[in-house]
């Protein structure tokens, strides 16, 4: 298996960075990027390399917008609809484990719109973008409620907002923190890492 390859989605290839722990996995952890940014934002990184020492696979999606080198990012439902379509392959190749998803922003969005869909056992939401900036009314809150074990990571002064905590959902505010969780991406990963070995789902 490729640590980084290219798959074929309905919405033109999409690429996959996989990193794998040493030893037998504890869990599979999908995470998708922001809109107009990559896999290698500073949070994403750092819950990757804290995931993969838990004994987790870490795979990065970069949805096929972003590989064809566009910025803008396609509809909702095209979005979902690669991932879907990612997700199916990498559940064939890492069989056995428990699949969990999520991102940062956008790629949180994706991860919880479709997470039953693709029978995830949980959800990891970086930077979820409650709602447009100064639109409170436009909320976005529904795409939480998966009905899963989630946790929910935003910054304190992050103007997309924070979500508000809700049956099976954990929501830790970061002070001093945007929406990019550039400050803390270490402190940003330890509170993941920790919900993960409290879930069951890293060897801690």
């Amino acid at each position: 298996m490729p640590p980084d390859d290219e798959l074929p989605t309905p919405r033109g290839p999409a690429r996959v960075d996989t990193d794998l722990p040493v030893g037998p996995p504890s869990a599979l952890l999908v995470l998708g990027h922001g809109a107009g940014g990559d896999v290698d934002a500073p949070d994403l990184r750092a819950l990757r390399d804290a995931a993969v020492g838990d004994g987790l696979v870490v795979a990065r999606v970069t949805q096929p917008y972003r590989v064809a080198g566009r910025r803008a990012p396609a509809p909702a439902g095209h979005l979902d609809e690669a991932w879907t379509a990612v997700l199916a392959v990498l559940r064939r190749r890492h069989r056995g484990v428990p699949l969990l998803v999520g991102g940062r922003s956008s790629g949180a969005r994706v991860a919880c719109r479709t997470a039953v869909a693709v029978g995830a056992a949980g959800v990891v939401a970086l930077a979820f973008p409650l709602h447009p900036p100064g639109r409170p009314e436009r909320s976005r809150a529904a795409e939480l409620a998966t009905g899963l074990p989630t946790l929910v990571v935003n910054g304190d002064r992050d103007p997309f907002g924070v979500p508000p905590s809700g049956p099976g959902r954990r929501v830790v505010t970061r002070p001093g923190e945007r929406h990019d969780l550039r400050g803390d991406p270490a402190g940003t990963a330890t509170v993941v890492r920790d919900w993960l070995r409290g879930q069951g789902w890293a060897r801690g």
